[in-house]
């Protein structure tokens, strides 16, 4: 009770409080007057009747009726004191049970809920924090990011404007503060000037502001930015972003980067200095239909085949996996082993008529950055956009809905290697996939996901490849954070680093279970300065190493449960 009566004395102490206080007084002075006017009243109609009656019977009656109680024990006999009697009965059920309990909710009970809930939301990071990744805009990216985050250890927390959103975000276990984005004072509660990054994903012209507001408070903390448009990238740089991105070209550059050409060599994706991840298709192949052990790839080129796409679904090989038409492996080598791994397709792969251009489904600005990477590697393609652009279009854009036969035709579905599936609406990336993998069974399907939870529903639909804009944007910015710790092969294929733990220094890598028991597989082996790729299976693993390793993130949860060395590369 005490508690309550203080919190209600410090709303009434607000200015905002003092005058819904005053409105409130005008209520009950209302009120008052009905209360009055109804007992003088009720003294003339008894009067009338014959009835006396004193005025605290009068107030009494007053009261009860009003408040729809009705004892009974005071009645009035003729017409006119009944009629008086419904209309102070009325106004008691207008003005009682309906306009001041409103009032009240409104005027008082509300106010107090809602500092309740602004005591309950964090508005300031706890001193001693540090190190710790700040983020001005929570989405679908923002969420994937906070979840990386927090599988690393790393402190993070999100900065929301508007109170019932932080609130949600907090009751479900997310560290968020409550602040303006664009005021100084909140970032000094954020305590920026220890952060390790702020990242920032707002819309162009918001994250000029914020960017701008940051720097009156620090010059030093890294900022990450995401720019929409082509012209935001130097506004972003003049405001004081570290690194700006655009996370929509880059996107179509990484889905270019997937497809498969026309020549069957390996097609590097990624790596860590002197190692190399490439994936290579194996259709038409001298490696088609034997098992891994029969192709005798590591002794013939010195490459490790670390994983196996099949129709979708990213497999950790064994000796015994067989090598279908619709395989891509994905190597790990360096580019020597590489260079010999081309040469020995080449030198035995079977002849295949030329085939056409790549087909991109979409004319946005990721369809446009894949159009332009392709372009930059000499790779004809064309493009099926329904909408026509407002300026000088590309020759090689085919005008028409990407569901109609008829304009699929025309664009050459009939003899593409590869079908790239570019909008941002996922239902409808889902629905091309269905339809293209009907049409062409047997080309490479490539497709963008905006939603992490889509992307096993678009591998179920036919795609070979998904990649995950969230994910991208996530990997991105955690390279950017742990440089070259992890670098994201496919979506759910990843590549990391780490200490060895003592369960695994001091023995052979043929002697140790990692890959049976975690589903992880070591690639390389920073020895000092050296890197030793693909090492040997009687290489014995010493403190002092770095193992860089390849896996999909369940499979590196396990390692990191099982084998992580104390001194993390992570930190």
């Amino acid at each position: 009770m005490k508690f309550l009566v203080s919190q209600m004395a410090a709303l009434v102490n607000r200015a905002k409080q003092r005058s819904n206080t005053r409105l409130m007084n005008r209520f009950l002075l209302i009120l008052l007057g009905f209360f009055i006017l109804y007992t003088v009243i009720f003294h003339f109609v008894m009067a009338y009747e014959g009835q006396k009656h004193s005025w605290l019977t009068g107030l009494y009656w007053t009261l009860t009726v009003m408040s729809t109680l009705g004892f009974g024990d005071i009645t009035f006999t003729s017409d006119l004191g009944r009629l008086f009697s419904i209309i102070v009965m009325l106004s008691g059920v207008v003005f009682l049970l309906i306009v001041f309990p409103f009032t009240f909710i409104q005027f008082f009970y509300a106010p107090w809920l809602d500092a309740q809930n602004r005591a309950r939301a964090p508005r300031f990071v706890p001193e001693g924090v540090c190190g710790h990744v700040i983020l001005t805009h929570f989405d679908a990216v923002a969420l994937n990011l906070v979840e990386k985050l927090d599988q690393y250890g790393i402190p993070n927390v999100a900065l929301v404007a508007d109170l019932q959103q932080a609130l949600n975000l907090h009751d479900t276990g997310l560290n968020v503060v409550v602040g303006e984005v664009d005021d100084p004072e909140t970032y000094n509660r954020l305590r920026v000037q220890d952060a390790a990054m702020v990242v920032v994903l707002n819309d162009d012209v918001a994250s000029t502001n914020i960017i701008f507001t940051i720097r009156e408070v620090t010059d030093t903390v890294p900022v990450i930015s995401n720019a929409d448009q082509e012209d935001s990238v130097d506004i972003l740089d003049l405001a004081g972003s570290t690194h700006t991105f655009q996370f929509t070209k880059k996107l179509g550059e990484v889905l270019a980067g997937r497809v498969l050409g026309l020549n069957m060599k390996a097609n590097v994706i990624g790596g860590f200095n002197e190692l190399l991840i490439a994936e290579a298709p194996v259709s038409d192949s001298p490696l088609q239909g034997k098992t891994l052990a029969e192709s005798r790839l590591r002794q013939l080129t010195g490459v490790n085949v670390v994983g196996v796409w099949d129709k979708g679904q990213i497999r950790l090989p064994g000796p015994r996996t067989v090598i279908e038409a619709s395989t891509v492996l994905v190597l790990a080598g360096s580019r020597e082993q590489l260079d010999s791994y081309d040469r020995l397709v080449d030198a035995q792969r079977r002849t295949t008529d030329k085939r056409g251009p790549v087909l991109i489904l979409g004319g946005g600005r990721v369809g446009m950055s894949v159009a332009q990477t392709l372009a930059g590697r000499g790779i004809d393609y064309r493009i099926v956009e329904k909408k026509a652009p407002k300026t000088g279009g590309d020759e090689r854009l085919i005008l028409g809905s990407a569901s109609d036969l008829d304009v699929l035709v025309q664009a050459g579905i009939q003899d593409t290697p590869s079908i790239i599936i570019t909008t941002h609406d996922d239902d409808l990336n889902i629905f091309l996939t269905i339809y293209c993998r009907r049409l062409r069974p047997d080309a490479q399907i490539i497709s963008r996901a905006s939603l992490d939870r889509n992307v096993n529903t678009m591998h179920r639909a036919g795609a070979n490849l998904v990649m995950s804009y969230a994910s991208l944007c996530t990997t991105t910015i955690i390279n950017l954070l742990n440089p070259e710790k992890l670098l994201m092969i496919s979506e759910g294929l990843n590549i990391f680093r780490s200490q060895p733990g003592k369960a695994i220094i001091g023995k052979a890598l043929r002697d140790q279970d990692i890959r049976e028991e975690t589903g992880c597989s070591v690639i390389a082996i920073r020895r000092g300065e050296a890197m030793l790729i693909n090492p040997d299976p009687d290489t014995v693993t010493e403190a002092t190493d770095e193992l860089i390793l390849i896996a999909t993130a369940e499979a590196e949860k396990k390692f990191m449960e099982r084998y992580q060395g104390p001194a993390c590369a992570r930190k």
